[in-house]
C-alpha cells in the first residue's frame, strides 16, 4: 500500500530546529569569509531536514545523497523551489567523498547524517521493512542492487544467521530463531514478512514480548542492517564526512540505536582528543585535537517532539566542529 500525501505531511524530521541550530555556525562563517556556504544531507530521506536547511540559509549550496532512488524523486519534488541551489545525489554516504569530487567541490560547511531507517521504507509496506505488514522479504535500501532479506533468511548458515542476529541484533533468543528459521525453511522458503514473524513468534517466550516490545524487533533490525551493510558503511562515512569539512565546519549525526551511536562517538571522539603517546614529554601540533564537540554526550528529543514524530523516540544526537586540519586532510581554508 502506497501512502500518496504530499511529502511535507508524511514526514516530520527529527530534532530539525536542532539540527539546522547546530549547523548555522558554520554556514555564517563561510558568508563571513566571502564564501557561498556548502551544506550536505547525506541522509536525504524524503527531504525534510534539507529543506529546513535551504530555507534557514537562503544564500547555502546543498548536496543532498541517498541510495533509495523513490526517496530521491520525492525529495526532488519536496526541494523543487530550490532547484537551482541544489545538488541531488543517487549514492550511498560512504561515497561522499567521491560524490563531492565529481560535483568539484573541495570543501563543506556542514554535514547531517540521519541514519538507520527512513519514514518512507517504514511506510511503504511493499519494501519489507515493517513487521506490522505483511510484504515480500526485501529491506533493500536501494532496490535496484543487492541481496534481500529472503536471500539472507533462506540461504545463510546457521551460524551466520545466529551472528547476525545477536550481534546487529542485540537479540537474547538469537539462537532458537536462527534455529527456527532453518528448520523452518526446509519445509518452504519464508518469503513474507508475516512468515519469519509466524516463526520468531513460536520461539520468543511471550512474557519477552510483553516487557521487550513486538518479538520481531530486533530481527528485523539486523536482517536490514546485513541487507545494506549499514554499519561497515557508517564505519566509512564518518571519518571521511570529518575529513571533508573545512576548519569550522561541523558534522551532525542522529542515531537509533547503540551500534550506530558506538561508531558515531568512536569517530568523534578520536579527534576531540590528544594522539600523543602517554609519556610524550611534548604536545605535537600534529597530535593536538582537530574536532571540538558540541554536544555533552548525547542529545535527545523532548517530551513534545516525541509527542509529534513517536519514531524520534530512540534519537541520540551528536555534533562536533572542526578546529584544525586532522591527521588525513589538511585543509586550511
Amino acid at each position: 500500500m502506497r501512502d500518496d500525501r504530499p511529502t511535507g505531511e508524511r514526514h516530520v524530521p527529527v530534532l530539525r530546529d536542532r539540527c539546522v541550530s547546530l549547523l548555522a555556525p558554520s554556514v555564517q562563517a563561510a558568508e563571513a569569509a566571502g564564501r557561498r556556504a556548502v551544506v550536505v544531507d547525506a541522509t536525504l530521506g524524503m527531504g525534510g531536514h534539507s529543506e529546513s536547511m535551504l530555507e534557514r540559509f537562503p544564500d547555502a549550496h546543498l548536496v543532498g545523497i541517498d541510495r533509495d532512488t523513490e526517496a530521491l524523486a520525492l525529495a526532488g519534488e519536496r526541494l523543487a523551489p530550490f532547484a537551482g541551489r541544489t545538488d541531488l545525489v543517487h549514492a550511498v554516504y560512504d561515497e561522499l567523498p567521491e560524490v563531492l569530487e565529481d560535483l568539484g567541490i573541495d570543501g563543506v560547511d556542514g554535514i547531517l547524517f540521519d541514519l538507520g531507517v527512513s519514514s518512507l521504507q517504514l511506510d511503504e509496506r511493499d519494501r519489507g521493512f515493517a513487521y506490522s505488514y505483511d510484504a515480500p522479504l526485501d529491506m533493500r535500501m536501494d532496490t535496484t542492487q543487492g541481496i534481500t532479506a529472503a536471500e539472507v533468511v533462506n540461504t545463510y548458515a546457521e551460524a551466520d544467521l545466529l551472528r547476525i542476529i545477536r550481534t546487529w541484533g542485540e537479540e537474547k533468543f538469537a539462537g532458537r530463531i536462527a534455529t527456527a528459521i532453518v528448520r523452518a525453511r526446509t519445509e518452504r522458503s519464508l518469503r513474507t514478512t508475516s512468515e519469519l514473524v509466524e516463526v520468531i513468534r513460536g520461539v520468543v517466550p511471550a512474557a519477552a514480548a510483553r516487557t521487550g516490545g513486538h518479538p520481531a524487533k530486533r530481527t528485523f533490525q539486523a536482517l536490514r542492517i546485513e541487507v545494506n551493510e549499514e554499519l561497515s558503511v557508517l564505519e566509512r562515512a564518518i571519518p571521511a564526512a570529518v575529513d571533508s569539512i573545512r576548519i569550522g565546519g561541523r558534522v551532525v549525526a542522529m542515531s537509533y540505536h547503540s551500534l550506530e551511536d558506538r561508531i558515531v562517538k568512536s569517530a568523534f571522539t578520536a579527534g576531540t582528543k590528544s594522539s600523543a603517546p602517554v609519556g610524550f614529554p611534548v604536545e605535537l601540533e600534529e597530535h593536538k585535537a582537530y574536532l571540538r564537540s558540541l554536544t555533552r554526550g548525547t542529545e535527545a528529543p523532548t517530551p513534545a517532539e516525541v509527542e509529534e514524530n513517536p519514531r524520534a523516540a530512540s534519537a541520540r544526537l551528536r555534533a562536533v566542529e572542526r578546529i584544525k586540519a586532522g591527521p588525513i586532510d589538511r585543509k586550511t581554508t
